[in-house]
Parts: structure tokens; sequence; C-alpha cells
């Protein structure tokens, strides 16, 4: 009885065949809980797959919270989410790089409201000046994260998930005609700095 109770307190109420958000790789989902000997300890493991990157992680089950493993969002978190990308952008007028830096940071933290600010922030609609290569890659990461998440919480596809998040997108607030000039020149000054 006491085993019983150390492993379901070990697993952290996590079970076989739930979807989770890892931090670094998004949603997967675990397909089992195996028991593996390594150097001599034996070490009971999430076996995580994601389906979509064709990958598996196997995770210390006692490590699943200190890496930031967690459950998918609550239904009111994605809403709160979709309202987040009707905001304006918020950029900051710092070098792309450290950005970049902070874009990424945000995308792995797995914080589903931290991914959607890089969203919102990166989105560009068709009236706005292209994205460069780094700052679209970016924001695909994103978006993808952020889709997958919110089709597996509402149970719909990826692409009607898309179709969410892109109706919330152009509900945002257009950015003056000077701001996204001046945001324009900015990013050619980054783009420079990043030539350099």
């Amino acid at each position: 009885m006491t085993t019983a109770k150390k492993t379901t307190a070990g697993r952290q109420g996590f079970k076989t065949g739930e979807a989770v958000v890892y931090p670094a790789h998004g949603v997967g989902r675990i397909t089992a809980i195996e028991e593996q000997e390594i150097a001599g300890y034996k070490l009971e493991l999430f076996v995580v797959s994601f389906e979509k990157d064709k990958m598996v992680l196997r995770v210390p089950t006692a490590k699943a919270n200190s890496v930031g493993m967690r459950k998918l969002a609550e239904p009111e978190l994605v809403k709160k989410a979709l309202d987040l990308l009707t905001g304006r952008a918020r950029v900051k007028r710092t070098m792309w790089s450290r950005r970049a830096q902070e874009y990424e940071a945000k995308i792995n933290s797995g914080d589903l409201l931290s991914v959607t600010e890089v969203v919102r922030d990166l989105y560009r609609s068709e009236a706005q000046p292209e994205q460069s290569y780094s700052e679209r890659q970016l924001y695909e990461s994103a978006l993808d994260r952020v889709v997958r998440e919110i089709s597996s919480v509402n149970r719909i596809t990826e692409t009607e998930a898309l179709k969410l998040i892109e109706q919330s997108l152009a509900k945002s607030p257009r950015r003056a005609k000077g701001e996204a000039e001046a945001e324009g020149e900015a990013e050619s000054d980054d783009l420079q700095e990043e030539a350099a």
C-alpha cells in the first residue's frame, strides 16, 4: 500500500495516455511509465512521445516538475491566451539579438501566456513589412506551440486552432502608419547590425 502511494506521489498526477507540455518541445503524450536501471540505480521514467517531431523523450518521474513538465492549460487559460492576442504588440526598442534571446526564452519556458506574447509581438499582417528570417523562425516556433496546445485543450484540429488564433490576431489594433514605418527602419538597422 505504501509503495502505491509512493509511486503516485512520484508521478505528480501524470498518467499514461495523458497529453503534457514539455517546455523545450511543446505538447507531447505520455505513452508509458517504465523503470530502467541506470548506473546501478532503479529509475522510474515517463516516456513522452512527440508525434509531430517524431521524437521520444524519457523524463525521470521525480524530475518532471523541476524540468517544467506540466499538464495542459485549463480552458480558461486558453481563452486568456486568445484574448492576449487581440492586444497591441509590445516590441522593445533594443537590439534584435537581445529581443531574439528574450523571445527564445519565452518560447522555451513552456508557459502558454509567455509563448502567446511572442506570437502577438512577432505577428505581421499583409499590410506590414515582411519579417526577417530569424524573426519568422521564432514566430513560427511560437505559433506551432500555441496551436498544438490549443488544439489539444479544445479537442479540435490544429487547423481549427490556427483559425482561432488568426481570428484573435485580426482583432488586434492596427498600428499607425508612422509607427509601422519607424519599426521598419529599426528592423533594417537591426539587420545591418546582424550582417556586420
